[in-house]
C-alpha cells in the first residue's frame, strides 16, 4: 500500500513539475504573410495538450506541416520550456488568375501552386493572358513564358517600395499596366523598369483622391518623361 501511495504521490509531483515548468508561455511566428499569428498558432496548436513544450515537441519531433493553402510547410522549434517559435516557409506566388469562378496563384515559373475561392488582398490580379486551360501543379500554358519571371520582377519591386498594385495588365504586345485604385500607370516594356518603379513611390501620393492615366512608358534615364491625364468625374 505504501509503495502504491508513493508511486501516486510521485506521480502527481510529477505532472506538477511538467505543467508548472513546460506551459507554454510565449510563441513567436516568423515568416508569416498570408495568415496572421494567431491563425498560424491555432493551425499548429490544435488542442489543449499542445501548451505543453513537451507534448508540442514530441508531436512535431522530425516532422514539419504541410497541406496549408498558401504554404511549403511549417516547422516547430521549442526555443526553451516556455517559449516556442514557429518558421512559416509560404509558396513563392507571383500573382493569380481568375478561372471558372476560382483564383488561380502561380509563382514565377508559371506553375499553379493553389487554388482558392479568395482573392488575396496582398497578390496582384494578373489580366491579359492567353490560355486555354489551368491545371493545378502544371504551367500555365501561355505563349510567352518568360512573362511569369516578369511578373514576380515586378511584385518584388512594388514591394520593395512599399506598394501594391490591384491589377497587373500585359497587352497583345506585352507592355504592362499596373492599376493602384483609380490610377492606371502605363509602364510599358520592361526597359528601365526598376527606375519606373523607383519614380511611382513619389508619384502615386501625389495622385491620392484621383482617378487618370499616369503616362511612364517613355521614361528612360535621358528624357525622364512622365505625364498624368486625369479623368473627369
Amino acid at each position: 500500500m505504501a509503495i502504491v501511495i508513493t508511486v501516486f504521490i510521485v506521480g502527481v509531483l510529477g505532472i506538477t513539475y511538467i505543467r508548472d515548468n513546460y506551459t507554454i508561455t510565449n510563441v513567436y511566428v516568423s515568416g508569416n504573410t498570408h495568415y496572421t499569428n494567431e491563425e498560424i498558432i491555432d493551425m499548429v496548436m490544435t488542442d489543449k495538450l499542445c501548451n505543453n513544450s513537451i507534448y508540442l515537441s514530441l508531436k512535431y519531433r522530425n516532422k514539419s506541416i504541410e497541406g496549408v493553402p498558401f504554404i511549403e510547410k511549417m516547422s516547430v522549434e521549442i526555443v526553451s520550456p516556455d517559449t516556442v517559435r514557429i518558421n512559416v516557409y509560404e509558396k513563392a506566388v507571383a500573382g493569380y488568375i481568375s478561372y471558372l469562378g476560382r483564383y488561380m496563384y502561380f509563382d514565377r515559373d508559371g506553375i499553379v501552386v493553389e487554388s482558392s475561392l479568395e482573392a488575396a488582398s496582398n497578390v496582384p490580379e494578373v489580366l491579359g493572358l492567353s490560355f486555354n486551360y489551368v491545371i493545378i501543379h502544371e504551367k500555365l500554358p501561355v505563349e510567352k513564358q518568360e512573362v511569369f519571371e516578369e511578373i514576380l520582377d515586378i511584385t518584388q519591386l512594388l514591394s520593395k517600395y512599399n506598394l501594391q498594385a490591384n491589377k497587373i495588365f500585359f497587352d497583345s504586345e506585352y507592355n504592362v499596366y499596373l492599376y493602384f485604385d483609380g490610377i492606371e500607370v502605363s509602364i510599358g516594356t520592361k526597359d528601365y523598369i526598376d527606375e519606373k518603379i523607383i519614380q511611382l513611390q513619389y508619384i502615386l501620393p501625389n495622385l491620392e483622391g484621383k482617378s487618370g492615366i499616369l503616362e511612364m512608358k517613355d521614361f528612360n534615364e535621358d528624357t525622364k518623361n512622365v505625364t498624368f491625364e486625369e479623368k473627369k468625374q
